[in-house]
C-alpha cells in the first residue's frame, strides 16, 4: 500500500474522523483550520501516530508546524526520515 493511502487512513482512523474516507482527503487540502479542520488536540494526537505507525519523531512544534500542514507535506516528512 502506498504510504499516502496509509498516511490518510491513518488520520481516519486514530482521530475518529468517520465521516471522512480516504479518497475525500485532498493530498494538499491543510490538516487544521479549514481544510481537514483538526485543533491542537489533534495535533498532539497526530505526533503520536506518526511515532507509532511510521516510526518517525516529530522533535518539536516548527517541525510539526512544516509536516502537518497537508497530507504531501506529512508524506514527505515521512518518507524522509525513515
Amino acid at each position: 500500500m502506498q504510504l499516502r493511502q496509509q498516511v490518510k487512513e491513518a488520520l481516519i482512523k486514530d482521530l475518529n474522523l468517520q465521516s471522512i474516507t480516504p479518497e475525500g482527503i485532498e493530498d494538499d487540502a491543510p490538516l487544521f483550520g479549514d481544510g481537514l479542520g483538526l485543533d491542537s488536540l489533534d495535533a498532539v494526537e497526530l505526533v503520536v501516530l506518526v511515532q507509532k505507525r511510521f516510526h518517525v519523531e516529530i522533535k518539536d512544534m516548527d517541525e510539526g508546524r512544516v509536516a502537518f500542514a497537508s497530507v504531501n507535506t506529512l508524506v514527505k516528512f515521512i518518507e524522509e526520515r525513515r
